[in-house]
């Protein structure tokens, strides 16, 4: 007898142990964080390296100690007999899980036990066993729990869920051992003659698996690799008569077993899989929509599925209207039938409006999920009431349209601000861009929950469509919090899209995907306008320029020259772009650099100046840092140097509670006019604080 002990993901111990101790009959075991543990024998241990549908790893214990310290590690390590185990012209490799407080790195850990190892074969005058991380002869295994450690040899070799049989896989996929987990949680596992069925299937893991576990394959027998292959207490024999055992012990599958996906793609990759699998005759595979998919069989059975998570923010505009229609579909089409669905987002499948009968946490991969399952019975299939009419974000939402119906008709763009935060509960900014709309999620206040915070957003993603006629594909959503220096201009996707917006006369380029901030700065309509009017046959410097759009405006209006700078060379890149779609071809100039240290040092002179800052910087490539409060005086006495006599600057930050020096200002020679009041358009007049605007004039 040995201690083994078998690994498994989060929330699946007590599965596990349930699976160990019928694979493993009278054993005792006993549940540790992830991990069964048991006093076994040689044969259990194969019998579950080749059996286990749930376990990661099975580990033949060799020592186990005290480890507050390198030289205990190495002392508990040095204490194995290495040479029983391992010749000196084998490989080995060392994996270390866990971490405390004396061995906090995983890589120091291993590489103590490493040594230890070595040292053995050093000391007694042979070869040294050389590192293979791939394949190596013997597989070690080092767990640290706070002031223990235990090392053993990983039978495994690597993690069980590793049947051999993928081919390929989708972007997320799902992990054997998980698949399985869920099968068994759906209570699919006690009834295998009912129908099941994977209606997003994907690479088609849970439809093979249940087609493994119909057949009564072991689920390790494919596996080329293990790790006890050349361990010297390996039993050859012992091992063989398991495996033509399990060979022995396959039958005919009796299950319906029915896998479909939207995608194609995936559906041919999910039958390649099966057919590796040698399970392709088990599975019916069609290609269909999940939210208009019918049951394969007239027979109630099981569904078990995997659908998406939305881990990407971006991803929730979509899924939560597919997820309402889905539930809406499930109610009518699947009655009778139990479903599981796993996903990390538990509000996105309060979306169904199902109840729960059975909910389990569980780990796939490092996500933290849910496993929940549903029985389709009349009081689940009853049909919630989704009337948009009696929402009230649905209804602010409709207020704020008819109210802006006429002003919108007197504008000349299209594009403007729909929503603000109106109702505390649902603290988005809309944005209407053309044909789409952007969602801004606020940061919610301290009292909001972020469970309720995100339960309020995804009700406004399902009622936007609804109200607005804009569909789900065309709705961008990005959460904005407290930026400092140039985060609102960091990214967030990668598609760099751009489409062609207008705005009283100007064509301008947005990109409502990648970034925070879209390009355009919708609440600096007017600010713009100003602008436009006051630079005819002047000479203007657009600092901090963005993506150009105020230098555009002041070409448009006939400026005599325009120079635009900003640090970034993408928004230089893109202000040119939007000169070009313009049109505007002439002396305009575009200066990539740091505009406080540029404008220190610049000697040119100028009739208009446009200052809009952002309210803190701590780019790497300025120098010292930025903030506007402390250092707008100084940025504005050199933009004075750099004004013509008659000069006039107009300058803007957005900083929340910002005070302009006036009399620093006064000083230098100008008079000053606030013109915030002016510069915030009718779509931005719940937020009267959203910039602060003055003209300094000679």
């Amino acid at each position: 007898m040995n201690t083994i002990l078998v690994t498994t993901s989060r929330g699946l111990d007590e599965l596990l142990k349930q699976e160990i101790e019928t694979l493993c009959p009278g054993v005792e075991t006993r549940l540790s964080p992830g991990a069964v543990i048991f006093d076994g024998t040689l044969e259990q241990a194969y019998t579950l390296c080749l059996w286990s549908r749930l376990a990661n790893r099975v580990i033949w214990q060799l020592a186990s100690g005290k480890c507050d310290s390198a030289e205990q590690l190495y002392q508990v390590a040095d204490s194995v007999d290495w040479p029983q185990h391992l010749k000196p012209t084998q490989t080995l490799s060392v994996q270390f899980v866990g971490t405390n407080r004396a061995i906090n790195n995983t890589q120091f850990g291993a590489v103590k036990i490493k040594d230890a190892i070595v040292d053995q074969f050093v000391a007694e005058g042979s070869q040294r066993p050389s590192v293979e991380r791939r394949q190596p002869d013997l597989p070690v295994y080092a767990r640290c729990q706070r002031e223990n450690v235990t090392i053993g040899v990983d039978l495994s070799g690597n993690s069980l869920h590793q049947r051999a049989y993928r081919t390929q896989t989708g972007d997320a996929p799902l992990k054997e051992h998980i698949a399985c987990a869920m099968l068994m949680r759906s209570g699919w596992t006690r009834h295998t003659n009912q129908p099941l069925a994977d209606i997003m299937c994907g690479s088609g893991t849970i439809a093979i698996e249940a087609a493994y576990i119909a057949r009564n394959i072991a689920p390790g027998i494919k596996r080329a690799y293990w790790g006890f292959t050349h361990w010297q207490q390996h039993n050859g024999e012992m091992w063989d008569n398991l495996v033509d055992a399990a060979i022995d012990a396959q039958q005919p599958a009796g299950a319906v077993i029915h896998a479909s996906d939207m995608s194609r793609k995936m559906v041919s990759i999910a039958k390649s899989n099966a057919d590796e699998a040698g399970v392709y005759n088990d599975i019916q595979f069609a290609v269909t929509d999940a939210t208009k998919a019918a049951p394969p069989v007239k027979e109630k059975g099981f569904m078990v599925s995997n659908p998406p998570y939305g881990e990407r923010l971006g991803e929730l505009t979509s899924l939560v209207p597919l997820f309402a229609d889905w539930g809406k579909h499930l109610k009518t089409a699947w009655k009778g039938w139990n479903i599981t669905l796993l996903s990390s987002n538990r509000d996105l499948l309060r979306v169904l409006k199902l109840r729960a009968s059975k909910d389990y946490a569980m780990n796939n991969g490092k996500l933290e999920c849910r496993l929940v399952n549903y029985e389709m019975n009349a009081a689940n299939c009853e049909q919630f009431s989704e009337d948009a009419q009696n929402h009230e974000f649905a209804n602010r939402l409709r207020k704020n349209l008819k109210k802006l119906k006429s002003w919108i008709k007197q504008q000349d763009t299209n594009c403007y601000r729909i929503y603000d935060a109106d109702l505390p509960d649902y603290n988005v900014a809309i944005d209407h861009y053309d044909d789409w709309l952007v969602v801004q999620e606020y940061a919610p206040p301290k009292d909001v929950s972020e469970d309720k915070a995100r339960r309020r957003l995804q009700e406004v993603l399902l009622h936007l469509p609804v109200v607005t006629g804009v569909p789900a594909s065309k709705i961008a959503l990005k959460v904005r919090t407290k930026q400092k220096g140039t985060a609102q201009y960091e990214k967030f996707d990668k598609k760099g899209d751009k489409m062609q917006v207008w705005e009283n006369g100007a064509r301008l380029l947005v990109n409502l995907t990648d970034y925070l901030d879209t390009g355009l700065f919708l609440d600096h309509r007017d600010t713009r306008q100003i602008v436009r009017k006051e630079a005819r046959n002047k000479d203007v410097l657009n600092l901090f320029s963005y993506t150009g759009s105020v230098s555009v405006a002041a070409a448009l209006g006939g400026a005599r020259s325009v120079c635009t700078v900003d640090m970034s060379k993408t928004y230089l890149d893109w202000a040119k772009d939007n000169f070009k779609l313009n049109k505007l071809a002439g002396p305009y100039a575009f200066i990539q650099a740091d505009c406080t240290k540029w404008l220190a040092e610049h000697t040119g002179k100028y009739d208009l100046i446009f200052i809009d800052p952002p309210s803190f910087s701590n780019s790497k490539r300025m120098n010292e840092t930025w903030d506007v409060q402390r250092d707008h005086m100084a940025l504005l006495t050199n933009a004075a140097k750099c004004l013509n006599d008659t000069g006039t600057i107009i300058f803007s930050n957005n900083k929340r509670g910002f005070k302009l020096d006036k009399a620093a200002v006064e000083a230098l020679g100008f008079s000053v006019e606030d013109i915030s009041a002016q510069t915030i358009p009718q779509d931005f007049s719940r937020n009267k604080n959203i910039h602060k605007c003055w003209v300094f004039r000679r």
